[in-house]
């Protein structure tokens, strides 16, 4: 029996399988280190292939696993569970801590974003050094963004998908607040400053919680 030209037509552009799909992005979250967006997991499926629903799928069929399929800014990865992250700890390695003003500095640039050098020293109270800077874009925790449009346009920073990935944040609202930065040894008693007036006019009230 003869195919019709309107059969072949359809079976060319008839995407396959939403079992397969998801299978197709597992594959590639797999192959790949750093996250990846829909778009860029759509653009390598088979034509008419639907990521979205494929993502779904697969974060589903992971929960509960050793590893699990998370958000990572705009994109997705796989990454070991939170409560397993001590089997992947080396015990010869030697914690780097920022200082102080590495801290003040990426928690005001986090919770401002973007914000200028200038912007940053006036809410610290002090000048950013040079260093300063030059770490936290070393490290890709942060970016240059935008410039703005006034006298100079000044450059801003913004926060990298590497800071949100190394935190193991999904966007920048899941940002912890003061009380958590303390608990985990990153704050003294003095909370770097800015940070109780991150919340801006039209923020959800239920941020809150995040400047306690």
């Amino acid at each position: 029996m003869s195919i019709e030209p309107e059969d072949v037509s359809e079976s060319l552009f008839e995407a396959p399988p939403i079992a397969e799909q998801e299978r197709m992005v597992e594959a590639i979250l797999f192959a790949c280190a750093e996250p990846l967006s829909r778009a860029q997991i759509e653009t390598r499926m088979p034509h008419g292939s639907d990521a979205g629903e494929a993502l779904v799928h697969l974060r589903k069929r992971y929960e509960g696993r050793g590893v699990n399929v998370v958000r990572v800014g705009d994109g997705y990865a796989f990454r070991t569970a939170p409560d397993l992250g001590f089997l992947m700890q080396r015990e010869a390695k030697e914690t780097r801590k920022l200082s102080r003003a590495a801290i003040e500095t990426l928690a005001i640039i986090a919770y401002h974003q973007p914000v200028t050098r200038s912007e940053i020293e006036e809410i610290r109270g002090v000048s950013v050094s040079r260093g300063t800077l030059d770490l936290l874009l070393e490290l890709e925790w942060i970016k240059l963004g935008r410039r703005r449009m006034t006298p100079g346009r000044p450059v801003t920073f913004i926060a990298t998908q590497t800071f949100l990935d190394h935190f193991g944040l999904e966007n920048a609202r899941d940002l912890p607040g003061v009380r958590e930065l303390r608990d985990a040894g990153l704050l003294d008693n003095r909370p770097p400053p800015g940070m109780a007036m991150a919340q801006t006019d039209g923020e959800d009230e239920d941020q809150e919680d995040m400047f306690d």
